[in-house]
């Protein structure tokens, strides 16, 4: 039996045509939602397109460039009218110890992750209205400490609480904005990044002694874009093979 949980909904996801943000996008359009992904690409957006089918438009652009946004949110109002579900996947993560630290690092983590989350969510809010939900993509990084991941890790304890403070904005407006945290998955930059090794060692990490598959990151974010999840905001669900809760 087909799931249609989200029959009629439209859908924003930034850092959309790859990885996780892509599996969500396939589950949402399973479950009968119209999906915008937002994406710094243009060949991973087409690539994504045939994969998606028709309910789904591809929007080139940057979280960190205001302008794009404007882009999105335009295309957005001008075919679907509206939008009840926005995933604020977009993010960027390298390795600097402290002592080596440059500010082109802050400023190429800081303006995707954290700079970028907020406007992505800030600009949506125009053509949200009541059973709206926000999802924040976070990461286990943001609850545990790693070496020369500072930057990335503090960005994601950020993004957690963002959804803290916001629910607290967004009070009477009935939009909830929770926060999903994965922990290591396999998605295809991780494979090429990580090798074979790189991804054993990775997996050894958490309990589950695996990586996460994509998909299963995108069905929790079905549930949280979904009325399943309605009493739901300012929390954070993890998936993560409990890396980060023991």
């Amino acid at each position: 039996m087909q799931i249609t949980r989200l029959n009629g909904k439209t859908a924003v996801i930034t850092g959309g045509a790859t990885g996780i943000g892509l599996a969500a996008a396939k589950r949402f359009i399973e479950e009968g939602a119209f999906v915008f992904i937002f994406g710094r690409r243009q060949d991973a957006l087409n690539a994504a397109l045939a994969k998606l089918g028709p309910n789904a438009r591809a929007v080139k652009g940057s979280v960190s460039d205001l302008a794009d946004l404007d882009r999105l949110y335009a295309e957005v109002k001008a075919e679907r009218g509206s939008l009840d579900i926005v995933v604020a996947n977009a993010g960027t993560g390298s390795q600097l110890p402290l002592g080596k630290i440059t500010v082109e690092h802050c400023d190429e983590i800081l303006d995707t992750n954290v700079k970028g989350t907020i406007f992505t969510v800030q600009k949506a809010l125009p053509l949200m209205g009541r059973g709206g939900s926000i999802i924040l993509t976070g990461s286990s990084a943001g609850a545990t400490g790693a070496p020369a991941f500072s930057l990335y890790a503090a960005s994601k304890a950020a993004v957690r609480n963002l959804a803290r403070t916001w629910a607290e904005d967004l009070k009477g407006t009935g939009i909830r904005v929770n926060v999903l945290s994965p922990g290591s998955t396999a998605t295809e930059l991780a494979k090429e990044a990580l090798g074979v090794e790189g991804m054993k060692a990775f997996a050894a990490l958490n309990p589950l002694q695996r990586m996460a598959d994509p998909a299963e990151i995108g069905a929790v974010a079905a549930f949280l874009a979904s009325q399943d999840s309605s009493f739901m905001t300012a929390s954070e669900i993890a998936v993560d093979g409990g890396l980060a809760q023991i």
